[in-house]
């Protein structure tokens, strides 16, 4: 059998993971389990032996942190750039057209980026099959064998199997998210959990959205047709990607199309959907608690404390979840996880930056940190990889201070160029074109004050820039 080419969705916000996951790092680029983020064990998990390069499937937001995950652990493979988030039945539309290329007959796998998975040589072992079934025209997902009633997941009624060599059965339906008591009657039918991988053959897939969804099928087929090269990146036509109605891939063709089959599957999985889902995955003692990071938990059970830096403890109190960062502290009754959904949607109407931005935000370039700030100053921390470059920009309504507190930095100041080096300062007049360069071979690390009258980030002229966002 050809080798099968897996596609990774790498593209969702993760809100019930607050406020550790945010929309400018979201839960699929976290460490929530383990040293390395889900999208990296996703990744990893791909045996060469049975898979092609990946292609990921994310936006332009998120280019840049999927590229440099994947070099982090030495995986390379194609990026492909949606313009606009439009659900699963379009990425998979797109993910169609780049298999064909490849080969006419291709075998693709759809996985997404934020699901964790224990036994992973079960999880080969199960993809292999699944490849063989979807080269005969079935178009199969893994379905996960339930450990509870579940109300979070939708459900699969398994059919007579097609393929008993394999495992593979017909899936007789697609079921909706169920109440507790629904739950527990699936179970007792044999009921499994729908985990939203699938694999299926290019021309089988496309077929059916053809059928099924014309106007996806179209807008994917122009967006590949005329899409272009950006730094390495695959970015699709954005007029034409916009025409493709917002769906997913369930409703689209899963529901709908006759040569849906599942394999049953023992795998450890779980969508990582909730801090209660994380508790569950991670090592805990013998009151149940599980400590990630700076915490102390004495005289209760089944906690869970999750802080990078500040010291966190729970004395006497069970069944709660305590996730601390640098400027939010979430505490969480475990049987509310997704609840927080909602409360990120509140902090949101409440126009909080908390919601959606991390104090730490990352940039092809490295990173900038908020230390402090007030009216008319803000103070950051900047990081910039060896060899990188800010863009060549100016500030309307503020000024800068650039202290240098690590490595070297070549700073362009109008006609200017200087090099200033450890425990050395520059300052930036507003309106005064410059540029940050790290010419080194260690990272550079600044202090930057700013003062002004407008400190937002939208103050910001881009002249120049090798990240091409001028």
């Amino acid at each position: 059998m050809k080798k099968i080419i897996p596609v990774i969705m790498c593209g969702g916000a993760g809100t019930r993971v607050w406020p550790a996951s945010r929309e400018t790092m979201p839960k699929q680029f976290i460490a929530l389990l383990g040293e390395t983020s889900t999208f990296q064990q996703t990744l990893l998990r791909l045996d060469p032996e049975i898979f092609d390069e990946p292609v990921v499937v994310t936006n332009h937001d998120y280019r840049f942190l999927v590229q440099e995950q994947m070099k982090e652990i030495g995986v390379s493979g194609d990026i492909v750039l949606e313009p606009e988030r439009r659900d699963s039945a379009a990425a998979v539309a797109v993910a169609c057209e780049f298999a064909s290329q490849r080969a006419g007959d291709a075998v693709v796998a759809i996985f997404a980026a934020d699901h964790a998975v224990r036994d992973v040589e079960a999880f080969r072992a199960l993809c292999g099959k699944a490849g063989e079934a979807a080269a005969k025209g079935f178009i199969v997902t893994l379905g996960i064998k339930p450990t509870h009633p579940a109300t979070g997941y939708g459900y699969i009624r398994p059919g007579a199997l097609v393929l008993p060599e394999a495992g593979v059965a017909k899936v007789e339906a697609f079921v909706e998210k169920p109440d507790l008591a629904t739950a527990e009657r699936y179970i007792a039918d044999g009921y499994l959990w729908n985990s939203g991988n699938f694999f299926f053959r290019a021309d089988v897939m496309r077929g059916e959205l053809q059928a099924f969804e014309p106007e996806i099928a179209a807008a994917a087929t122009e967006a590949f047709a005329k899409a272009g090269r950006d730094l390495g990146f695959l970015a699709l036509d954005k007029e034409a990607f916009g025409r493709a109605p917002k769906t997913s891939i369930d409703y689209a063709v899963m529901e709908r199309t006759t040569h849906a089959a599942v394999i049953p599957a023992d795998i450890g999985w779980s969508d990582v959907g909730n801090w209660q889902a994380v508790w569950e995955l991670s090592d805990r003692d013998k009151q149940g608690n599980a400590v990630r990071g700076n915490g102390v938990v004495m005289d209760a059970s089944n906690v869970y404390i999750r802080s990078d830096d500040c010291l966190t403890t729970v004395l006497g109190v069970s069944d709660v979840i305590v996730v601390t960062t640098d400027d939010a502290v979430l505490v969480l009754g475990a049987q509310y996880g997704d609840k927080v959904k909602q409360l990120v949607d509140e902090l949101k109407r409440r126009k909080l930056k908390q919601a959606q931005e991390h104090s730490r935000v990352y940039r092809p370039w490295g990173y900038y940190q908020s230390i402090d700030g007030g009216d008319r100053h803000q103070v950051k921390r900047i990081v910039v990889k060896p060899g990188h470059k800010l863009s060549l920009q100016k500030h309307y309504h503020r000024a800068e201070h650039w202290i240098v507190v690590r490595g070297a930095a070549e700073v362009t100041r109008d006609d200017q160029v200087t090099m200033i080096h450890e425990n050395e300062s520059i300052y930036l007049p507003m309106g005064s074109v410059h540029r940050l360069v790290n010419p080194g071979k260690i990272d550079l690390e600044l202090i930057e004050v700013q003062t002004g009258s407008y400190l937002g980030e939208d103050d910001i002229v881009r002249l120049q820039d090798v990240y091409h966002r001028a």
